[in-house]
This record gives structure tokens, sequence and C-alpha cells, in this order.
């Protein structure tokens, strides 16, 4: 995918590289399609089974961890599998990957993050500034995790945990130190 793009790979190409037959290939897939959503998907099911702890995270938790200095343990779990997942994620978030796939991380993740964050008056009721307001930081959360894996995940994923969370509380003004 990184060498040709998405549109341009074959099945030919998937099972060269893969040292099995088409046959085979046919017997588990439908299509390159079929493999890309089946991978796709792999990976969404893991970061949901990672939303309940995310989901148990409250502004206050946030807080003590950020006054302490220490990163959220979900975070560094997240960047964890995400780094594990790195390769992947290159490929498909990169210009020959799955164009569909970035909204889908950043709705699963990144949204949710920042939705579970907001205090309960406006989880429970949002206004349109809030909506602007958790997906700018989506958005945002997406381009840390993107350009952390383009980069090659070159911090530890206790340090992107803490950049992570810097970055949400940073004020106007304030520092741009971790």
């Amino acid at each position: 995918m990184e060498e040709r793009g998405y549109d341009a790979l074959t099945v030919n190409d998937l099972c060269e590289r893969a040292d099995t037959s088409r046959g085979t290939f046919y017997n588990h897939f439908r299509d390159k399609d079929g493999l890309l959503a089946v991978l796709e998907d792999e990976v969404m099911a893991d970061l949901d089974a990672l939303q309940g702890r995310m989901q148990s995270i409250t502004l206050a938790d946030m807080l003590a961890f950020r006054a302490t200095g220490r990163p959220l343990p979900f975070l560094v779990e997240l960047f964890d599998y995400l780094r594990e997942q790195s390769d992947f994620l290159h490929a498909v978030l990169g210009p020959g990957g799955d164009v569909r796939f970035g909204p889908r991380l950043r709705e699963a993740v990144c949204e949710n993050l920042v939705q579970n964050i907001l205090h309960e008056k406006y989880r429970d009721n949002p206004t349109v500034f809030v909506e602007y307001y958790v997906a700018f930081y989506a958005a945002a959360y997406l381009g840390i995790i993107a350009h952390w894996i383009e980069r090659g995940c070159p911090e530890s994923s206790e340090t992107m945990a803490r950049i992570a969370m810097r970055l949400l509380f940073i004020k106007p003004g304030e520092s741009i130190e971790l």
C-alpha cells in the first residue's frame, strides 16, 4: 500500500508478498477491499476494547494525573497499541491508504476521549460550540497520532501520553514546553 497506493495494489501483489496462492486468498476474502475491511475492523475492535477504560476517565482524573506529571495509564496503553499497529496505520493513514479510515479512528478514539472529559452538563446537553470544541480537539488528537506514526514513533508511549494531556490543557500564553 505504501509503495504503490491502495488503488494500484492488486490481489496478485498481495499474494506474492504474502507467499500464498490466489486460491487461498479467495478462500478467506472476497477481494482486496474485503481484506482491508477485516484489517481495519480488527484495529477498531481492539480500540473499542480500550473504550471501557477510557469511559471511566473523568476530568478530575485528568487533572489529578496532570498535577503529578504522570501520564494517564489509558493513554499509555493507547499509544502502546498504536505503536504495535504503526506499520499498518502508517500505510492506511498515508497518502496511498484508505481515506475513510482516518475519520473512523478520529471518531472511535479522539472524539470519545474528548467527550469523556467534558463536564456532564456539556455531555448531556451539547451546544453547537461544544460540538465544534469536540471536533477541534478530536482532529488535533488524530493529528498528534498521525504525526507520531509518520515520524516512526520515536517518543515513548509515556511521553506521548504526557504530550497528549499537556496539549489538551495548555492555556494561551502559557509555556509550550512539556
